[in-house]
């Protein structure tokens, strides 16, 4: 087994409740609202107006700029209108809102009859890749083509597959796994031949022994070309420095990129997405979706339209919105409580998770006992962050690493005070983001 990373936790993680719930499709609702910001980088921009007939498949949003994603039509049907809509993590952004004609037809020359024995170039693969839409289906949802597009400088001779998938409650990654092993191992063939790699991995934590045995099998029928890695279990395993290192003891410097450590990580939910793209012309219209809690009486794991309403598939599973009190979208460690239950299910919600007991507290001063220090896997001191944050001086946090901060909650979780410290942390990390385009802008005006 790896040497694991420095700190972290080890929160109960309630697997249980949904592991064992083979993925079921998810009925498809008669009215889509289709976010345009489902991704970091800048928003699609729509391409489509109301009134148009659309297929499954075709192009309603084109990429708004080089680190952005196209947003395709889950379903066939015609544009109702061009609205806004909710994000998970609390703004606002346009979408676009589809009646589904029940028909499900694609667009042409999408969802082929895939040719495994077909080689492909690494241009090819990155330009369908982009074409697809394609972003981190973990939860980051960073474009996948940038990931792939690294400077010349930058040898990547390292692919690795996140299959830990450390946030507790979420099985969508582990079920992926279970069930098609084949199409995560073939995604991963992809971009190892993208970078012309030399090493590749799968990580998979020991929790999930017979996803690890399964993908080792796999990878060993298809001729060993990569390695399948059994990791101690920790949060946050899945964090992209953390698993480089527990799989390569390589370190990402600080402020640098996994490129500078020569790795590039990617989700096994990408890499599946990955080998939907290249082999069977499909664009990223649907994912694998946890829902779970002890507020929902049928746990499961369910294929979903994007643009799905969260309620339709909260109400499949028996939702009990009188005894839920926290309703989260995306794992409870990093994922964002909502109040609203029609939220659209996007390209990175891995899970909605319903808690029936999650107290509000009242949070105290910091004690100084140092436990936040203890457990952060990135080697900070988030009790400094948490004081600067509390009395609003976000902008002196700039000269004490907040950057290298990975808002991973591990402070958070482990603070005997209830100290909101990730919350903190993420405020100031904004604010020094306006400051510095602030700054930027003033700079440019001088010219």
């Amino acid at each position: 087994m790896k040497k694991v990373f420095r700190g972290g936790v080890h929160p109960h993680d309630f697997k249980e409740l949904s592991k064992d719930c083979a993925i079921t499709d998810a009925p498809v609702p008669e009215e889509l609202v289709v976010p345009l910001q489902q991704h970091i980088g800048a928003p699609a921009k729509a391409c489509v107006a109301v009134g148009d007939e659309v297929k499954r498949g075709q192009v309603i949003a084109e990429p708004g700029g080089f680190v952005s994603a196209a947003i395709h039509s889950p379903v066939s049907g015609k544009v109702k209108k061009l609205d806004t809509t909710l994000h998970p993590m609390g703004m606002t952004c346009q979408a676009v809102v589809i009646t589904n004609d029940g028909e499900d037809q694609w667009a042409e020359g999408c969802n082929i009859e895939p040719d495994e024995s077909k080689e492909f170039t690494s241009e090819e693969i990155v330009a369908a890749v982009k074409w697809a839409g394609i972003v981190g289906m973990g939860g980051a949802t960073f474009p996948t083509h940038v990931k792939l597009s690294p400077p010349p400088e930058k040898k990547i001779d390292t692919v690795i597959l996140n299959g830990v998938e450390c946030e507790p409650y979420l099985t969508a990654d582990y079920r992926l796994m279970l069930e098609s092993p084949r199409t995560i191992c073939l995604g991963l063939k992809l971009l190892k031949k993208v970078f012309n790699a030399e090493n590749a991995y799968i990580g998979i934590e020991a929790n999930k022994p017979d996803a690890y045995e399964v993908i080792k099998m796999t990878l060993a029928e298809m001729g060993g070309f990569a390695e399948a890695v059994l990791l101690p279990v920790m949060y946050p395993q899945g964090a992209e420095k953390q698993l480089i290192y527990a799989c390569t003891q390589r370190e990402v410097p600080t402020g640098g990129l996994p490129m500078d450590a020569g790795a590039c990580v990617q989700n096994v939910g990408t890499a599946h997405a990955i080998y939907e793209a290249v082999y069977c012309k499909r664009p990223l219209t649907e994912r694998i979706t946890t829902v779970t809690g002890r507020g929902v009486s049928k746990p499961a794991n369910y294929r979903v339209r994007i643009g799905t309403p969260a309620k339709s598939i909260l109400e499949l599973s028996g939702f009990d919105e009188d005894k839920t009190q926290k309703l989260i979208y995306g794992g409870p460690m990093m994922g964002a409580a909502h109040f609203d239950i029609e939220l659209p299910v996007n390209k990175g919600m891995s899970g909605i998770v319903a808690m029936t007991d999650a107290k509000a507290f009242i949070h105290g001063p910091c004690i100084r006992c140092g436990r936040c220090v203890d457990v952060c896997p990135a080697g900070l001191i988030p009790s400094e962050y948490s004081i600067y944050g509390e009395k609003g001086m976000y902008l002196e946090t700039a000269g004490i690493d907040i950057m290298d901060c990975i808002e991973c909650g591990a402070c958070t979780y482990i603070c005997p005070a209830r100290r909101p410290i990730v919350q903190w942390i993420k405020v100031s990390k904004a604010e020094l983001a306006k400051e510095r385009a602030r700054a930027a802008a003033a700079a440019a005006d001088k010219k």
